[in-house]
């Protein structure tokens, strides 16, 4: 079942890191009902370009729960999941993804690919669009902040 309470609460980090010019991305991973790790992009702080928010929350959760298999566990994002941190929510075996807005230039779980309907093991439920026009508008807007610099 989809909670907007914890997309909002994805926002508030993917706020944060607009906030420190890293593209704003925010995800918290939930489980019976509380949010057990939460992670926001980092690649431009760490200077790693696997230091995404979805990437973060899966390497918080699992040591959280002291296991790579996260199954029970639902994650929120404000943007679509890449191919990277996609095969990480699939590997980790989380049950849902929930996510804001859409990639249409790479995101791997509905727009440019379905990645998890390749994986013969999955049994990942997506749920897209939520909150959309607000994580949507993070993301436009950062990038007209960035244009504008350039």
């Amino acid at each position: 079942m989809v909670n907007k309470k914890y997309m909002n609460d994805a926002l508030l980090l993917a706020k944060e890191a607009f906030d420190n010019g890293e593209i704003p991305v925010g995800a918290v991973i939930v489980k019976d009902g509380k949010i057990i790790s939460s992670g926001r992009n980092r690649r431009e702080e760490k200077k790693n370009a696997l230091s995404h928010a979805e990437i973060e929350a899966i390497n918080s959760a699992c040591k959280a729960l002291e296991s790579w298999r996260l199954d029970g566990c639902e994650i929120y994002v404000t943007l679509e999941p890449c191919p990277m941190c996609m095969g990480a929510i699939l590997d980790s075996r989380i049950d849902t993804l929930v996510f804001g807005a859409f990639d249409l230039d790479g995101g791997c779980a509905d727009s440019v690919l379905r990645l998890q309907d390749h994986i013969n093991s999955s049994k990942l439920s997506v749920f897209g669009g939520i909150c959309e026009e607000e994580c949507k508008k993070l993301i436009v807007d950062f990038f007209g902040v960035v244009r504008n610099r350039e």
